[in-house]
């Protein structure tokens, strides 16, 4: 039986979709080439100080063995292999003094390797680490994972007469691909897994002033450390993080009309199948279920999309080349 709406519905619907926060794309990493963009990222080599201050086990290289690009991935491979001092090897770059950011929306698409001493990580440092040191540079952990946990951490480091940190986690199959993602202003950090909020933090109060600071990007698989541990005779090598794209956006807040909301996509409401205008300026599209989860992500060159999604209401999200996010209701009846 087909869902349908009342007029005095779709008022009320209209009304609450009025004001929208629009992100617009301001930095990203698709992975393109045939190698990692080194304006845009540095590599990590060696071992640290003491394990990279985490007492890990892997030496980190720039050797396309640890880290590939190709179809538009990148693929950190983590290798049971002796190089220098370490047993193993493994790759991780990051974005200081070429990229950083304060406040926005950061995130990545990726999907993790599973196994005893395995830790991959989407975080972020404060550009002075430098200067002020760790942990009063701040850090912010995006997405980390351990061993076998059937969940992922998100988690939050500052000085405060010491360390402190804050975290919480959330259950999902992370070897397939999920959108990890934070969204940061002025007085909150908030982190999400396929669109799905499952931690806020707040860094209203001056000891968390290292948050108020620009930020810089860091992805890696660590083999080992004081969290994990290390690898035992079920660990699967080599393993793999593959990234699909890391991207940010800072956000601009607009007004959208019923009149300019219809015309974003036709028709609407629909049987699944729907237009775009202006396709040769989209990058794809991406629909979200009432739960913020995304279940739907395209691109097509002609701006014509098809779903077998059940009927009911979704936020389509359109992405835009000229780095405009634009979001509208959509029901499939």
């Amino acid at each position: 039986m087909k869902n349908t709406l009342t007029l005095a519905a779709w008022m009320i619907h209209a009304t609450i979709a009025t004001a929208q926060t629009t992100w617009n794309l301001i930095w990203s990493e698709e992975f393109n080439g045939a190698q990692i963009n080194t304006q845009q990222w540095n590599y990590d080599i060696g071992t640290g100080n003491w394990g990279w201050g985490n007492n890990e086990l892997q030496y980190y290289t720039n050797q396309s063995a640890n880290l590939s690009v190709s179809n538009g991935l990148a693929t950190f491979r983590a290798l049971d292999q002796p190089f220098g001092n370490s047993n193993y090897t493994s790759a991780r770059i990051q974005s200081k003094n070429k990229f950083s950011v304060q406040y926005g929306k950061i995130e990545a698409r990726m999907k993790l390797p599973m196994g005893q001493g395995l830790w991959p990580a989407f975080w972020m440092l404060g550009q002075n680490i430098d200067d002020v040191s760790w942990p009063q540079c701040g850090e912010i952990d995006i997405m980390e994972h351990v061993n076998n946990n059937p969940y992922i951490n998100g988690t939050v480091h500052w000085y405060q007469n010491g360390h402190q940190s804050s975290g919480s986690s959330i259950s999902t199959d992370i070897t397939q691909f999920h959108l990890y993602s934070i969204e940061w202003d002025e007085d909150k950090i908030q982190w999400f897994v396929d669109g799905i909020l499952y931690k806020t933090f707040n860094i209203q109060n001056s000891v968390h002033n290292a948050f108020h600071q620009p930020f810089f990007i860091i992805m890696n698989v660590a083999v080992g450390g004081l969290w994990p541990g290390s690898p035992d005779n079920t660990t699967i090598f080599p393993a793999e993080m593959v990234v699909d794209y890391v991207r940010v956006y800072q956000p601009e807040t607009v007004g959208i009309s019923e009149n300019d909301s219809a015309n974003k996509l036709y028709p609407n409401p629909n049987n699944g199948s729907f237009r775009i205008p202006n396709p040769e300026n989209t990058i794809c599209v991406q629909l979200y279920n009432t739960m913020g989860k995304l279940i739907y992500r395209a691109n097509n060159s002609d701006g014509h999309f098809s779903t077998e999604l059940p009927t009911g209401w979704y936020t389509l999200e359109i992405i835009q080349k000229d780095g405009k996010i634009i979001r509208q209701a959509l029901m499939i009846e």
